[in-house]
């Protein structure tokens, strides 16, 4: 990394955290994470020509951060979690029915009123998976830019209207606009070494498995197993999650290089579409449970909403539900949409048109 890389790098994060800091002051949910998008996205669509040509955010910073809030979630699941894993076959069920449907109604917006070709379309419909959905699109030839945007738009949203329209419908903020955290109160630094040893080791054996999303869900699961096995106490300060955040989302939105803004108002519509139809499915899938199972619609509801797994935990703490159950289901939903495109993309692959 170059100087002028690690200066510019510095700067776009201390301004990404202050807009971060801003939006917590008026309880938006997530608030650094979606502060520091917000702040960086501007930038990168208003000023990327003053920026030094071919900037990249680090991807080395942000994996480490990456790590940090795999690590986080990881701490939540506990023996009594995993002990009621077969209660929660019924919902990983919907949870299928639910990714197949998204995919295929998300896949004729794009491509029937967004007019976007087939690759593109495909690969922007994926309700889950972030990173493989953006690496698998770009190997079939769909258009890079607007499937970053679109794949962001989708979190975005979800992050933006789950909380809000909870918070709505009681009359009060939930998840993170509630105050909630992931984090350990009083915690200090001393258990940091460890929390990256652990982190990184389930990073590098998550890659070599295959598994998706690895830099976070590899750190997730080594610290479940160290955490239910009872090996070592992992406690994270707020303020470190809180940078973490700030770190993802300003590399977030640093991909926003390039777009203009006739592109960037048709995806926000095309987004619209697509999230609203997907909580609409994922509602119905919660009311058809509630009948099933003993388990509230609302935690349903966050456990199919189809992005931010940090936030949909902080929202589940915030209604006392355990959020590695919402996080269970938010990684079963990934995985099962990897594999689906993954083995689309092998037996049919999508070409343009």
């Amino acid at each position: 990394m170059t100087y002028q890389t690690a200066l510019l790098t510095l700067a776009l994060t201390a301004f990404s955290a202050a807009t971060g800091y801003a939006a917590s002051l008026i309880h938006l949910p997530l608030p650094f994470m979606l502060g520091s998008l917000i702040c960086s996205g501007t930038i990168a669509v208003f000023f990327a020509p003053r920026l030094p040509a071919n900037y990249r955010f680090p991807m080395k910073i942000r994996t480490v951060f990456m790590v940090i809030i795999g690590v986080m979630i990881g701490t939540r699941v506990t023996a009594d979690l995993l002990s009621s894993i077969p209660s929660m076959l019924l919902s990983f069920t919907m949870l299928t029915l639910f990714v197949f449907v998204a995919h295929g109604m998300n896949y004729m917006i794009f491509r029937r009123i967004g007019g976007y070709d087939r690759p593109t379309a495909f690969y922007s419909g994926t309700p889950g998976g972030l990173m493989e959905s953006l690496a698998l699109g770009e190997e079939a030839g769909a258009d890079v830019a607007i499937l970053t945007m679109q794949q962001f738009m989708r979190i975005i949203a979800v992050i933006t209207m789950v909380p809000l329209g909870l918070s709505m419908w009681y009359g009060a903020p939930v998840g993170s606009a509630s105050g909630q955290s992931l984090a350990r109160a009083g915690a200090d630094l001393h258990a940091l070494p460890l929390v990256l040893l652990i982190g990184l080791g389930g990073m590098w054996i998550g890659t070599k498995i295959h598994l998706p999303a690895a830099q976070l869900t590899g750190p997730m699961l080594a610290a479940a197993i160290v955490t239910v096995s009872g090996a070592a106490d992992l406690p994270l300060p707020q303020w470190l999650i809180n940078l973490s955040q700030v770190v993802i989302g300003t590399s977030l939105g640093m991909r926003f290089a390039g777009l203009n803004g006739s592109l960037m108002i048709r995806a926000a519509w095309l987004t619209v579409l697509s999230v609203g139809g997907m909580l609409a499915l994922g509602t119905l899938c919660a009311l058809a449970l509630t009948q099933l199972t003993d388990t509230p619609f609302d935690v349903l509801l966050i456990s199919f909403a189809p992005g931010g797994v940090t936030e949909m935990g902080l929202v589940a703490l915030s209604l006392h539900a355990n959020p590695a159950i919402v996080t269970l289901h938010h990684i079963y939903r990934i995985i099962l949409t990897v594999l689906e495109m993954s083995v689309m993309a092998r037996f049919r692959p999508m070409n343009k048109p």
